[in-house]
């Protein structure tokens, strides 16, 4: 399966690998579904949301 990266929208790294919901909303993404969700980089929403994104990666990559 192919790695997600800080680069990728929200949406993308789902369409990459969809069981990485529940670590996106452990990380408090409650809004994998919505509009900005498509547009928004994971590296954007960890700043957003105020955590590291590459904490995040090294677990959606685990």
């Amino acid at each position: 399966m192919a790695a997600v990266t800080k680069d990728m929208t929200i949406g993308e790294a789902l369409m990459t690998n969809p069981e990485i919901a529940p670590v996106l909303m452990d990380a408090g993404m409650h809004c994998l579904g919505c509009p900005s969700a498509q547009g928004e980089t994971l590296e954007e929403a960890a700043m957003v949301h105020g955590f590291d994104v590459n904490d995040l990666l090294a677990k959606i990559n685990a």
